[in-house]
């Protein structure tokens, strides 16, 4: 019976020792994926605030490409060829060598800079009227962002 006894005590004692043994193990365990975590959730949120900007871009830039259509803008012009006005490439690349400012010309509050015929010009002025003078702010601000896009 004593043998038996201390048996039992001895095997109590060993997994006794090895359950804090792997406690810790546990423990060490368990500190790592935390931190990875942590640092993977960091990067998923600046992942979707990027994601997030992109999206409203490709919106601004959707819109603008919508009313570009709709207000039959893109009657006159065209994304690479010359129709009647210059191509939207061609607008793009001389409102950014100048420096122009897009918004400020489809209101009116800067002169023309890339066609600077006075017939086209008076064309561009009859279709500013018409088309363009109703659009707020924002929508004339997506006109620019997809004149910009097209490259």
């Amino acid at each position: 019976m004593k043998k038996s006894l201390l048996v039992l005590s001895l095997t109590a004692l060993i997994f006794a020792s090895c359950g804090e043994k792997k406690k810790e193990e546990v423990k060490k365990e368990v500190k790592a994926p935390v931190e990875v975590v942590k640092e993977a959730t960091e990067a998923t949120t600046a992942t979707k605030e990027v994601e997030t900007t992109n999206d409203a871009v490709t919106d601004n830039v959707a819109l603008g490409k919508k009313l570009f259509t709709e207000k039959t803008c893109a009657t006159c012009h065209q994304p690479s060829v010359k129709v009647i006005g210059p191509s939207i490439k061609d607008i793009n690349r001389i409102y950014t060598e100048k420096k122009g400012n897009i918004v400020k010309f489809l209101k009116e509050e800067s002169k023309a800079i890339v066609d600077t015929d006075p017939g086209q010009v008076a064309i561009m002025k009859a279709n500013l009227d018409g088309f363009v003078k109703d659009l707020s702010g924002e929508e004339l601000a997506a006109l620019a962002a997809y004149i910009r896009s097209v490259k």
